[in-house]
């Protein structure tokens, strides 16, 4: 493991300027590329403190042995060069955006001397229009079916297409009309690579001209008495305007927009985009990435803009014909105005990179937003539910804090409070890798020092673990041990009085508590305090995601894609939004309870027949005294003051 400090550049060495900087392992590979505003100032950011770094910089930074360096004229020289580098050398370390399914594309092999209309997945080729990607192959077969009797583009592979010329009959489809049959001649090279490119603008988005012509068509046939003509024609209209109301109309004006948006979270993010042309969404792709440093979400849609416009072939080659004149995004890049103009470079015309603030197409990225949420979510339920991964998880949890056996059931604690009021805490049950809601508990923290989170973590481990060593000892296990025959002899009207509360006793082999070394410390007291000295303790810090053990000086750092710290943050990230649920609960009853608690003659089980009643206080407050009165135990005087006091008035 290198040193840092070993291939520091010399002070003075690192320009100011702009450009590209590449750190390079001790074999010479690239393993990390970045931009820079200012060489000097990016640089010396990564030697000037390493404990301050994500855990992920760390390890590239102690991964690599030299750094090197190229100067730019400005910040768009510096965004291409890094995209191209990225592109050229793959490094390791950088960003890296994985398909979240695999995509299907409508392809134009335009490069062919008969072009072919097919669907296409994986790498895009050079010469061939590609559109979409849609979200089945089925959706794009059955659109090229409707679009083939208006552009009778051929669909078939080399082998028919040459079979069907050696012998000199068409395929079924050129029978029907579906096909312009040029591999028995029926229609010229140019005459079909024309056809083809009207496909082509069609599914550009340059559909009203097509109508209009063939509406045109349609009204001079029908003028000169050819009826079966005009009938064609407009069943091809029919079929043009099928395949539109496939598309639905999102955008008016016929914008031409990608909407882009992500969700995140510590670990990692997904990122959704709608392709929207001509008003209408012509496909929709997904990503799922795992985060390589403390990136905001501004940066991240910089990286992604790079790397997703920057890697596809450009101008009339691109997907959907190339880059659209306007990107939406959930937020703008730290400095947009580089990538504004490296986009309008790279398309040969104005883009606008903006973020929607009200309207169409505000509701449509809220809607791209959801589907990223979605997607993020789903590519976790995934993960987690493998049971080879999750076996690996806890195989390097077991590892990494020197435990004897893996840790089939880690228990997660986290409290949560306001400014030290109601103030609560939680714990999850994770076994073998999995959730299991059933044995979730939540505490009310009651004690006079539970007003931070070390003391509350210290309470809530000793009630948990104290009623634990209870159950044991009502149920007789610590004293038969090994007895088989005291065993046999116990109760059965006992073991069945308890069978409910095992759960509860049963103890965990990891216990995980929300915090660094103070909280890692006060829960190892509060065990220790109660002789328990074979359950694990950690905690995991949110900042940097460190794993801390007790009594250790330093804490343990896990890799960033390690299935070990995934399952940790899971279980850790459960725990708060449990605690969260429990104390906005709290909250909300003692808000409810205080706006009733003062008023003369109320006790608790009036509040309750009242809001049972009346289902919230402010239906209470509307409500006439009269109503008030026909409650149970609410007497016509008691119903006056109450009305009285929730209105501010005087009782009469």
């Amino acid at each position: 493991m290198a040193d840092p400090q070993d291939y520091r550049p010399a002070p003075g060495a690192i320009p100011e300027s702009p450009g590209v900087y590449r750190f390079r392992d001790e074999h010479g590979r690239v393993i990390y590329v970045g931009k820079a505003k200012s060489l000097r100032q990016r640089l010396n950011s990564y030697f000037a403190d390493f404990a301050s770094l994500h855990p992920r910089t760390q390890l590239m930074l102690t991964t690599a042995a030299k750094v090197d360096w190229t100067v730019v004229g400005t910040e768009v020289e510096a965004l291409q060069l890094e995209y191209s580098w990225i592109k050229e050398f793959d490094p390791r370390f950088n960003v890296k955006y994985r398909d979240d399914k695999s995509y299907p594309y409508l392809a134009v092999t335009m490069d062919e001397e008969f072009p072919r209309v097919m669907v296409m997945r994986g790498a895009k080729r050079k010469g061939t229009r590609y559109f979409g990607p849609y979200s089945h192959a089925w959706a794009i077969r059955d659109t090229v079916d409707t679009l083939l009797r208006v552009f009778p583009v051929r669909t078939c592979s080399k082998g028919v297409f040459k079979r069907a010329g050696q012998i000199g009959r068409p395929c079924l489809l050129g029978y029907i009309g579906k096909c312009s049959a040029p591999c028995v001649k029926r229609i010229s090279a140019e005459e079909h690579r024309m056809l083809a490119e009207d496909f082509c603008d069609f599914m550009s988005g340059q559909t009203t001209r097509f109508i209009r012509r063939l509406g045109t068509e349609m009204r001079a046939a029908s003028d000169a008495e050819e009826y079966e003509r005009a009938a064609r024609l407009r069943d091809d209209i029919r079929a043009l305007e099928r395949a539109l109301e496939k598309q639905a109309v999102v955008l008016g004006d016929g914008t031409d927009a990608d909407v882009i948006a992500l969700a995140e979270d510590q670990l990692e993010a997904a990122v959704q985009v709608f392709y929207v042309r001509g008003g209408r969404i012509r496909g929709q792709r997904g990503w799922v990435l795992e985060k390589v440093e403390d990136v905001t979400a501004g940066e991240l849609v910089e990286h992604f803009l790079g790397q997703f416009y920057g890697g596809g072939m450009s101008d009339s080659e691109s997907v959907n014909a190339g880059i659209p004149r306007e990107v939406l995004v959930p937020e703008c890049p730290p400095d947009p105005a580089p990538m504004t103009e490296w986009l309008s470079a790279r398309r040969g015309g104005p883009v606008t990179l903006r973020v929607p603030q009200r309207g169409d197409k505000r509701a449509l990225l809220e809607t791209v937003a959801r589907n990223a949420k979605e997607s993020l979510a789903l590519h976790k339920t995934r993960r987690a539910s493998d049971l080879t991964t999750r076996s690996r998880a806890m195989h390097e949890i077991q590892q990494a804090l020197g435990l004897d056996d893996a840790p089939l059931r880690i228990e997660c604690y986290d409290v949560s409070n306001l400014q030290g009021t109601h103030v609560v805490a939680s714990m999850v049950v994770f076994e073998d890798g999995l959730a299991r809601k059933s044995e979730y508990r939540r505490f009310a923290i009651r004690g006079a020092d539970g007003s931070d989170d070390v003391s509350a973590i210290r309470e809530v481990i000793t009630r948990r673990f104290r009623r634990y060593l209870e159950e044991r000892e009502a149920t007789g296990e610590l004293d038969m041990l090994g007895d088989p025959e005291a065993r046999e002899d116990q109760d059965l009207s006992t073991e069945r009085a308890v069978a409910s509360q095992r759960k509860f006793a049963y103890p965990p082999n990891l216990v995980v508590v929300d915090g660094g070394a103070p909280q890692v410390a006060a829960a190892a007291r509060a065990l220790a305090a109660l002789g328990i000295d074979d359950v694990a303790v950690c905690g995991l810090a949110k900042r940097l995601e460190e794993v801390w053990l007790p009594g250790e000086q330093y804490p343990v750092i896990l890799s960033r894609s390690s299935e070990g710290l995934y399952l940790l943050q899971r279980v850790r990230d459960e725990a708060h939004r449990f605690a969260i649920t429990y104390h906005r609960q709290k909250r909300s009853k003692a808000a409810t309870v205080s706006e009733l608690d003062g008023i003369p003659g109320l006790g608790p089980a009036r509040r309750a027949a009242l809001l049972k009643h009346f289902g919230s206080v402010r239906k209470l407050s509307a409500a006439e005294p009269g109503e008030i009165a026909s409650v149970r135990g609410i007497g016509s005087q008691l119903a006056q003051t109450i009305v009285a006091s929730l209105r501010g008035e005087k009782a009469k």
